[in-house]
C-alpha cells in the first residue's frame, strides 16, 4: 500500500517475535529486538556464540521480505544454510512466506526456485558461483537468479574477511 518498511518495523517485529514464540517456543529478548533493527539498516550487528544471532536475522529477514523482492541470508556453510532455512523457516513459512535453500549440486530449475522464494539461504560461494554462471548465459531466461534486493550475512567476519581470501574463478 505504499508504506515505507521503516514504518512497518514496530507491527513487523512484534509478528516475527509472536510467531517465534508459537512455532519453535523461542521469545525475541528485547537486546535482540534492536540487533533485528541494526541489521535492517544494513550495519553489522556484533553477538558472541549462543546469543541468539541466527534468531535475530529473522526480525530484519521478514521485514525485508515483505515487499516481495527476495532477501538473501548468507551463510558460512552449506550445512547452517540447509539447517537455517528449515529451522528458522518454520517461522517464515507459519507468517505465509516461502523459503529456499542452495546448496551443491542443483539443477538450474531447482536453484530458480529457489532465488524465487521470498527467502533464499546459502553460502557465499553458491551465491557468488551462481552470479558469475548467470553472467555467462546467452539468455536472460536461462539465468537462476533474480534482482539483489537486500542480503543478510551471518558471520560476516568469517565470510566477508576469512573467505574473502579465497577468490571466486571460473
Amino acid at each position: 500500500n505504499g508504506a515505507k518498511l521503516d514504518d512497518l518495523l514496530p507491527e513487523a517485529f512484534a509478528t516475527v517475535r509472536e510467531a517465534a514464540v508459537r512455532v519453535l517456543g523461542m521469545r525475541h529478548f528485547d537486546v535482540q529486538m534492536i540487533g533485528g533493527i541494526v541489521l535492517h539498516r544494513g550495519e553489522i550487528a556484533e553477538m558472541r556464540t549462543g546469543e541468539g544471532k541466527t534468531l535475530v536475522a529473522t526480525l530484519a529477514t521478514y521485514l525485508n521480505a515483505l515487499p516481495g523482492d527476495g532477501v538473501h541470508v548468507i551463510t558460512v556453510n552449506d550445512y547452517l544454510a540447509a539447517r537455517d532455512a528449515e529451522w528458522m523457516g518454520q517461522v517464515y513459512r507459519f507468517l505465509g512466506l516461502t523459503v529456499g535453500t542452495i546448496i551443491p549440486n542443483l539443477t538450474d530449475e531447482q536453484r530458480r526456485a529457489a532465488y524465487n522464494s521470498d527467502i533464499t539461504y546459502g553460502t557465499n560461494n553458491e551465491f557468488g558461483f551462481d552470479y558469475l554462471r548467470d553472467n555467462m548465459k546467452y539468455e536472460r531466461s536461462s539465468m537462476t537468479q533474480r534482482a539483489f534486493a537486500m542480503a543478510i550475512v551471518d558471520e560476516v567476519d568469517s565470510v566477508l574477511i576469512d573467505e574473502a581470501r579465497t577468490p571466486l574463478i571460473i
